[in-house]
């Protein structure tokens, strides 16, 4: 189905920004070509995928382990967040400039650190480099103007 120009703009603009806020991967889902779904690449099987999935949650549950109500990145308080997911000054400036150009709210602010922090895990990282956090903030794609046309 092709919506007109503006119809999922119009309609989002009815969702209001701290409900945006709360939803921390906002994610555009483009049609795929025909040529993309049958070029040969290798990818992941689902059996690899869930071996890094189970890996990170492991990874999250030792850091976790003397929290009674906390076992995953998407649980820490914004306290919590300042202590565990350290960026670098490069990552500083890539988080500080996203922030002013998207607008981006405090709650915005440590939800790209704690997916950030999962990107990480689930690459086996023990700090958050700098792709980890351009990632995350790929997936804010709702916090930027006419993103849906």
């Amino acid at each position: 189905m092709c919506l007109r120009p503006g119809i999922v703009q119009r309609y989002l603009s009815k969702v209001s920004g701290p409900l945006l806020d709360r939803i921390d991967l906002h994610v555009e889902v483009v049609p795929v070509s025909f040529d993309e779904m049958t070029a040969e690449r290798k990818s992941e099987t689902s059996t690899q995928i869930r071996e890094r999935v189970v890996s990170a949650r492991q990874i999250q549950s030792d850091r976790f382990k003397n929290q009674a109500t906390i076992y995953c990145n998407a649980m820490m308080s914004s306290n919590m967040v300042k202590e565990i997911c350290v960026i670098n000054d490069a990552g500083r400036t890539l988080l500080k400039t996203a922030m002013e150009r998207l607008g981006l709210s405090a709650r915005a602010y440590d939800r790209i650190l704690k997916v950030s922090r999962t990107i990480a895990d689930l690459a086996a990282s023990p700090e958050i480099k700098i792709e980890h956090l351009a990632e995350a903030i790929q997936y804010r794609s709702l916090d930027r103007d006419g993103w849906a046309g």
